[in-house]
């Protein structure tokens, strides 16, 4: 028995553990969950515990159904917020029956990535920026009810949002998921917590965590907590901003003090493999088809495949890093949104800026106006390629792409074609309430 194994038993039993949740992912990122008593810990540490992967979006086909999810102690913690802290959770890779990597796995999909990042030397740093909205209630069919009218930083008297927020702080602090700020974000209703950089494996498995906890606390409380991408009309929806770095060891290889913005040449080409296949990865990063209400022009977000300094209408921004600390140069890539797979999103992000290293493509020059100003018809001029506007146009993109193909393995590439594109069909037979207007009274 390794020294985690012996960890979570000792754990389980020396803190009252009831139950322990198994958790993992679908192929669009929905949390799944198993549980297990504390006498059931040891047996599926070492064989794993048998689930129906048919029943699992993205999984097996019914005719091969049977999958493993094998906990990864790594991941063991106690949820601090539910049934009195009794209840612990760890994360799960998924395998095959006869114990090989399962390629339906989003979770194992990341690894595989991170294992070709580890083969160059390089340890991949994620730092998201997660915003979302508190409602009054989750109801579609109810008309939206705001629960505040503040906007960027606003500090406003005690109320149910704000109170959420730092009940949140205090549980994922318990959690062990580190955060760096918190605020209220421009529009109504919209906050921020931003998380504190890890690696990348590690990252997406508090981003999932960070999801739960966001939406169980604020039910506890009788509201309700949307990662929708864009929930509301005439005010910026929610993305998820992501700060990213390659490490060798302690040493930050984006860094560079005779590089231009402090970047290295490792940086730079990350970068321009970022630019070169952002359309392609588009389709993972904003997967719904409200992403795209989110990605227009006027509510900023990125629109336009292009990179600055300090430039928040780039899709890549480079941060001034703080004086003297090489650790804080990295880039953030503007367009990802908190409904995104974390996993997969990882994962092509990572291909590819790893591509543009192994290849030495070349970075373009930065932009140096602000393109939420500039007409439509300027941008084209300077030849900037606009991020595709809808998931039709962004899967489209995706099913040409060798490298999202390769990124993401066989089986969850064509499944998530499939899914998407059901997904793109069902929305365009659907009357909007927005065509009644327009169209009944007067056609």
């Amino acid at each position: 028995m390794d020294k985690q194994h012996a960890y979570v038993l000792r754990s389980v039993e020396e803190r009252n553990v009831k139950l322990v949740r198994l958790w993992f992912t679908d192929v669009v990122g929905k949390l799944k969950s198993v549980a297990i008593s504390p006498a059931e810990v040891e047996t599926a540490l070492t064989e794993g515990v048998h689930v129906d992967g048919s029943a699992i979006d993205g999984f097996s086909r019914v005719q091969e159904s049977d999958v493993i999810a094998k906990p990864d102690p790594a991941t063991f913690e106690q949820l601090s917020w539910a049934d009195t802290g009794t209840t612990a959770r760890m994360f799960c890779d998924i395998l095959s029956p006869a114990g090989a990597v399962f390629d339906g796995d989003p979770r194992t999909v990341l690894k595989r990535n991170l294992a070709k990042a580890r083969e160059l030397g390089f340890t991949f740093f994620v730092a998201p920026e997660m915003e979302f909205f508190y409602f009054a209630e989750g109801d579609p069919a109810k008309k939206i009810e705001l629960l505040d009218s503040g906007t960027y930083f606003d500090l406003t008297t005690s109320d149910v949002a704000s109170d959420l927020r730092r009940e949140t702080l205090s549980v994922l602090e318990q959690m062990g998921i580190a955060v760096e700020y918190s605020f209220h974000e421009d529009a109504p209703s919209q906050h921020e917590i931003d998380l504190r950089y890890t690696d990348a494996l590690s990252m997406a498995d508090q981003i999932m965590t960070f999801r739960l906890i966001v939406r169980e606390l604020a039910l506890e409380r009788g509201r309700y907590a949307s990662f929708m991408p864009k929930p509301l009309p005439n005010v910026q929806g929610s993305g998820m901003h992501l700060h990213l770095s390659l490490f060798k060891d302690d040493t930050n290889v984006f860094a560079s003090e005779a590089g231009l913005f402090g970047l290295s040449d490792t940086a730079k080409a990350f970068m321009a493999g970022l630019l070169t296949h952002a359309s392609e990865i588009t389709a993972v990063t904003n997967q719904l088809v409200n992403s795209y209400k989110r990605l227009v022009p006027g509510f900023e977000a990125p629109n336009w495949v292009s990179w600055a300094q300090d430039n928040r209408s780039a899709l890549i921004r480079v941060p001034i890093a703080k004086a003297g600390k090489d650790a804080s140069t990295r880039i953030e890539y503007r367009s990802p949104d908190p409904a995104c797979n974390p996993y997969l999103a990882f994962s092509v992000i990572l291909a590819a800026g790893l591509r543009g290293i192994e290849q030495g493509y070349e970075l373009p020059d930065p932009v140096a106006e602000n393109l939420f100003q500039l007409p439509i018809s300027d941008i084209i001029k300077q030849g900037y390629e606009p991020l595709p506007d809808s998931l039709a146009v962004a899967l489209d993109v995706m099913e040409s792409s060798e490298l999202v193909r390769e990124a993401l393995g066989e089986h969850i590439f064509e499944w998530f074609l499939r899914n998407k594109r059901d997904e793109w069909t069902s929305y365009t037979t659907q009357v909007t309430q927005w065509e009644l207007d327009r169209y009944l009274p007067s056609w």
